[in-house]
Order: structure tokens, then sequence, then C-alpha cells
């Protein structure tokens, strides 16, 4: 019961976080992977943490045990998650903005 309610305590704040950020950024200019991280997946993966399932952590071993072992792979799993995760779609996340998260990812979370 207390993972549901967390589940469902994260998906509300996604989705709450995520409404402000329909808009894809201009052609050219430089996204912020840190930025985007922080605006649409801080709330459930706090420093690379995950507070739904603890084993689905961004290190790079629990996304490689995991099957995710590039930012291709991030970026699918951002668009279609598995249970307890916030599909993020492109009006909410573009693929440029996914890239960036997921190359921050891939930087930051070793």
């Amino acid at each position: 019961m207390k993972k549901r309610l967390l589940a469902v305590a994260c998906m509300l704040a996604v989705a709450a976080f995520a409404t402000g950020s329909f808009a894809d950024t201009k052609k050219g200019q430089k996204i912020d992977g840190k930025r985007e991280f922080e605006e649409h997946c801080t709330v459930c993966h706090k420093d690379g943490g995950n507070i739904v399932n603890p084993a689905k952590t961004l290190s790079k071993k629990d996304r490689e045990a995991n099957g995710v072992k590039n930012a291709k792979a991030i970026m699918a799993t951002m668009r279609k998650p598995g249970p307890g995760m916030t599909a993020f779609d492109k009006k909410t996340v573009s693929d440029r903005e996914a890239r960036a998260i997921a190359d921050y990812i891939l930087k930051t979370f070793k």
C-alpha cells in the first residue's frame, strides 16, 4: 500500500511539473540537460535514486542490469516506461530535451 501511494504521489508531482513545459526550444538553442532533468525527473530520481523502485536507480550498474545501456535506451524508457513511472510524450519532453536528459544521466550517474 505504501509503495502504491508513493507511486501515485510521484506521478502527480511529475504531472504538475511537466505541464509547464509544453513548448519546444528553438532550433539551434542549446538545451541544459541538468535543468531538464531537475524539471522532469528529480521528483522521483533525486540524486539518481528511485523512490518508486529502489532497484532501478540511474546508476550505471542498475541501468545496465535493467537493459538501459545508452541514451537511446534512456529515451525509450522515458517514452514507454514500466509500471510506476510516468510516460513523457513528445509534447511534454521533446526529443531534443529527452536526449539532453539522457546525456546528463549518462554523464552524471556513473
